[in-house]
């Protein structure tokens, strides 16, 4: 029906400039009508157990309406319209939060503690905090001028691969780096993204990911440096690795780089390898 309406206006000599202009807005509109929302959120610069809260009661939120769902749909036909408008009503709902730390190790659940090159005394002699987590990978630092992300997406939307997540989180960064005429790589068996991956001797990790799943929604993410201090990595073997450095784009460039243009460039590089919109939302 549309289709045939914007034929017949198209047609009307007397509405031909007005249709020309008013069809782009139309098809910039039914492209964003196709694609799935994002809300976006920067927390700005959050203690982690703060932000891993927060986190926390997203994903419980939406495994409480998938639940919900569940439980309705084993009892009533899935062709009952009031069921229907239960479970729209009960969909779930993606965020992206951005977010800066203050000084932090995290250890993931099946990290080894021997990564960590610090007493406990000496951690809180620097003023840097501890968590061990419910992420996957090892252990990895989180501070100033470095991009956290943590996707909160529905993955039963998308894909239920976690390898196939992972691997567009890791070409998110790697669209970014090469805004900035950077070459980032993905290294066989670690997940993350590199320079360099194999030339021995010249690996930097520039980008590290660890996330957790629960009924396919995700939470925790990945760590972007972009003018991060790179000194507090000396005082861990970070993810475990041995013998590979680690870098950011400051490093690489040799400047600094305006961090707000970087966190809208990993935004951008975000909605075209997840093919979404971002909405950006107040807490």
């Amino acid at each position: 029906m549309l289709r045939r309406s914007i034929h017949l206006l198209v047609h009307c000599p007397a509405f031909s400039l007005f249709v020309a202009f008013d069809l782009v807005k139309m098809q910039k509109y039914i492209c964003r009508m196709d694609k799935q929302q994002v809300l976006f959120r920067d927390l700005g610069n959050m203690d982690y157990k703060e932000a891993w809260d927060y986190q926390e009661s997203l994903l419980k939120e939406n495994t409480r309406k998938k639940s919900l769902v569940f439980s309705r749909e084993s009892v009533v036909s899935s062709q009952d319209s009031e069921l229907r408008t239960l479970n729209s009503e009960l969909s779930t709902q993606h965020y992206l939060l951005f977010v800066e730390h203050p000084p932090v190790y995290t250890l993931g659940k099946s990290g080894n503690i021997e990564n960590v090159l610090m007493s406990e005394v000496q951690l809180e002699e620097n003023g840097i905090q501890f968590f061990r987590t419910n992420r996957g990978g090892d252990i990895t630092f989180h501070g100033d001028q470095q991009i956290v992300g943590y996707p909160i997406l529905d993955l039963e939307k998308f894909y239920t691969d976690i390898g196939k997540y992972l691997r567009n989180l890791e070409e998110v960064i790697i669209q970014t780096m090469a805004d900035y005429g950077l070459k980032g790589a993905r290294s066989a068996g670690e997940t993350g993204v590199w320079l360099d991956p194999d030339i021995p001797g010249r690996e930097r990790k520039i980008c590290a990911m660890g996330v957790r799943t629960s009924r396919w929604i995700t939470m925790h993410g990945f760590a972007f440096n972009v003018n991060t201090d790179l000194s507090y990595f000396n005082n861990i073997i970070p993810c475990g690795i041995q013998n590979k450095q680690v870098t950011s784009l400051e490093k690489e460039l040799g400047k600094k780089i305006d961090f707000e243009e970087a966190k809208e460039r990993v935004k951008k590089n975000f909605e075209k390898v997840f093919e979404v919109e971002l909405v950006s939302c107040e807490l």
